[in-house]
This record gives structure tokens, sequence and C-alpha cells, in this order.
């Protein structure tokens, strides 16, 4: 088929793509998606202007979530999903928003980011840990002084003077987070005690946690970006190990030594 084909197919493909601007860690990113399910998960953070840039949906795409949703739910020996392709669209689109974040020099994080007074708490955990409960024990502590973030995948920007946690729509299951951004004062790695305790660690007792739980880029530069933004991530805040046992003393514990 001539060029000429070629983008005139590709120019009508895309009118027929559901698309809208979304702001995510202070950049404009237009979203071209093969259902409407992503614009209506995203709502709330919709917005206008120029988009600093663009992410587009294709089928492999869906079927490439489709092939690693299948893949994780066989290792853990559960009956496969049955995910609408809308729904592994969504999966879709944030991964492609974070492989181009980390040119922005901002990451994809997995945990919970709680903010108190203005400055951001990030605990993290292998999954099932108990992320979501620590926080939630937090804002039974606090009450109105404790302002989710996000309780699932925020995004974290690595500056030279310090790191900002935003809010993304992508914020857990409960669907816990806001449209804000705060300084993150500290990482805190959760692992389940009997007895509650906190110490803070070193960059090198954290760094496998960090690795494990930021989004690994596919692209091998991209991943090269991302290794020197955890180092530098892990040299700019305070890194903590929290062993506890989810009682509400839990959260008096960890507030009690990070807060400084």
């Amino acid at each position: 088929m001539p060029l000429a084909g070629v983008v005139l197919i590709a120019k009508l493909w895309r009118k027929f793509m559901y698309t809208k601007k979304y702001r995510m860690a202070d950049k404009v990113i237009e979203v071209r998606s093969l259902y409407e399910d992503v614009h209506d998960y995203c709502k709330g953070y919709e917005t206008s202007g120029e988009a600093d840039f663009s992410v587009e949906i294709t089928q492999s795409d869906i079927n490439f979530e489709k092939m690693k949703s299948d893949q994780e739910y066989a290792y853990e020996g559960l009956p496969l999903p049955h995910f609408s392709q809308g729904v592994l669209e969504i999966t879709a689109v944030y991964r492609k928003i974070a492989e181009q974040m980390v040119q922005y020099g901002s990451i994809v994080f997995h945990g919970s980011v709680i903010a108190v007074d203005g400055q951001g708490y990030l605990f993290t955990a292998k999954s099932g840990t108990g992320k979501s409960t620590h926080t939630r024990l937090w804002r039974d502590l606090l009450g109105d002084k404790a302002v989710m973030v996000n309780d699932d995948k925020p995004l974290l920007k690595i500056t030279d003077g310090g790191i900002i946690a935003y809010g993304t729509p992508y914020n857990g299951k409960h669907r816990l987070g806001n449209d804000i951004s705060v300084p993150l004062k500290a990482i805190c790695i959760l692992k389940r005690a009997e007895e509650n305790h906190i110490e803070l660690i070193s960059k090198a007792e954290a760094y496998a946690m960090l690795l494990q739980q930021v989004y690994r880029p596919q692209d091998s530069d991209a991943m090269r970006k991302t290794l020197l933004l955890i180092d530098k991530m892990a040299d700019r805040v305070k890194l903590y190990r929290l062993g506890c046992n989810m009682d509400s003393s839990a959260a008096e514990t960890a507030y009690n030594a990070m807060k400084g």
C-alpha cells in the first residue's frame, strides 16, 4: 500500500478513537483509547492546553495486558480472571504513561501515600502486607489532619530539592486518593510483626524493595534513567522499616517516629 494510503487509514482510525487530556504530575497527557472506560476512570484529572506527550492504545497493547494478567493469576494458582477489554486498556494506558514519565524525572511507585500537615508519608510492602490498612489506621488516629494522596500507584517526581508525591486516578480498588501533590517526607517499608517497632534504615537496606516496587520500563534507556532516579530518591528522603501488628497503636508508633 502506498504511504499516502497508510497515513489516511491512520488518520481515519484516530478519528474514531476516544481522546481526552489529563494532568498528572504537572504534565498534560493526551490519551487516545479504543474504549471509554479509561476516560471514566480518569474523571477529575481532565485538563486542556498543549499536551506534553500522548499515549495511544492498540489492540496489541490490550492483548499484552491480558497475557500479563493471566500469567500473574496462574503463578498465584488462582482462576484466570475475565477482565473486559476496556478494563485491560486502563492498565495499558498507565503502563505507557509510566514509560514516558521517566523522561520528566517521575516514576510510578507501588505504595500508599498519606499526607499530614502538608507532608507526605509513603508506605510500601509486598502485596497483602497491609499498606492500605496501615494508612487507614493513620486516618483513624489523626482524623481530618490525614489526607489520602494515593492508595496504590502514586507518581513520584524526583528533584534536586526533594521528592514530590502526586495523586493519580490509579489509586487502588477502593479509589482512595486526591488530585493533590505534597513533598514526600519519608518512605516506610512495612512488615508484619507481633509488636510494633520502627527504625531508620540505610539506602542499601531499602534498595531492593524500592527497586521491586517501582515501575520498571521495558525500554533499556528508560530503565537506566529509572535506576538513577531510584538512587537519587533514596538519598533525599528518610527511609524506615516498620514492624507492625495492624493494631491502632501501629499508626501511633509510626507517626511519632516519622514526623520528626
